[in-house]
């Protein structure tokens, strides 16, 4: 989410009043705590919702309804970005997309002569276009979806059960609304723990190569080896143990007597006796084992 929020403060290179989560109320309070912290460090008002059933896009947008008022992105928490290109604040609302191989696979944009999005198009089953929408949008004045998807949640328009954000959009554009493409150069999914894994690896060899600082001077070593590029948090102890490439290890993490490549390890964790690769781990865990390919939650313990 850090990263998310940061990339698109980049490319919209304006100061940010406020940013809303929409969250399920069980998350709980540490990552409630860490979002506002998000907030706090672009100099934002940080609020948090709740969805409390999952109820699809366009229900979740409309759990912050009252957030909902002027110029806005929207943008799923499951996607990272690459992007360099200055946002059109001339259109009434821009769609991000990337260009993609296999777009039977994806929600697609339709484009008119002057490249204005005219429809929005879901896994289609003849070509449409190879513009995949990857879950983040602009809007002037958000008020205006607002307006619509609150028609969508009043007649109980669904999709699968679900009230979609596509239907809001879909009725803009039949009002006149201006809807343009925003292309970006990367597109990265984190919706689960391979893709996340592999996310991590990518941005790993971006910051890397823009000589972002990713390894703390804080680590405690003993007969440790790390092969970049890594990302290694504050007041990590590694002991007798290889860590890298394509990993990344939170804060106060203790690795011990372990080999840890192609994985992404949360805050407090302890690892011991372990071959990791593919492997992603919450925070403060407690893995001693043999295993290799995993996916922890957090404060789980495997000894």
């Amino acid at each position: 989410m850090h990263r998310l929020v940061k990339d698109i403060a980049k490319v919209l290179n304006q100061n940010i009043e406020e940013i809303a989560f929409i969250i399920a109320e069980d998350f709980g309070e540490d990552v409630e705590k860490n979002l506002l912290e998000i907030a706090k460090d672009l100099g934002a008002k940080g609020t948090i919702y709740y969805q409390d059933k999952p109820l699809g896009t366009g229900h979740a947008i409309m759990c912050a309804k009252d957030s909902l008022q002027g110029p806005c992105v929207i943008a799923y928490a499951d996607t990272l970005f690459r992007a360099d290109f200055t946002l059109d604040e001339t259109a009434d609302s821009v769609i991000w997309v990337k260009e993609v191989e296999n777009p039977q696979q994806y929600g697609v944009v339709n484009l008119n002569e002057k490249n204005h999005i005219t429809g929005l198009v879901e896994k289609p089953e003849t070509f449409v276009s190879n513009l995949a929408v990857i879950g983040i949008y602009y809007f002037k004045k958000v008020e205006h979806l607002k307006d619509e998807l609150q028609q969508v949640l009043d007649a109980k328009l669904t999709h699968g059960g679900e009230y979609q954000i596509n239907d809001g959009i879909k009725a803009l554009m039949q009002k006149g609304n201006v809807f343009v493409s925003g292309k970006i150069d990367e597109w990265m999914d984190c919706g689960n723990k391979n893709v996340t894994v592999e996310t991590n690896t990518r941005m790993l060899g971006f910051l890397s190569k823009e000589g972002s600082p990713l390894i703390s001077s804080s680590i405690n070593e003993e007969n440790a080896t790390i092969i970049e590029p890594c990302y290694i948090g504050e007041n990590v102890t590694l002991k007798n143990s290889t860590i890298g490439p394509n990993t990344s290890l939170g804060d106060g993490c203790v690795v011990e007597n372990s080999t840890i490549s192609n994985s992404l390890i949360q805050t407090n964790s302890t690892i011991k006796n372990a071959i990791l690769d593919n492997a992603m781990i919450g925070n403060h865990v407690i893995f001693d084992g043999n295993f290799t390919s995993i996916s922890i939650g957090d404060y789980s313990v495997l000894e």
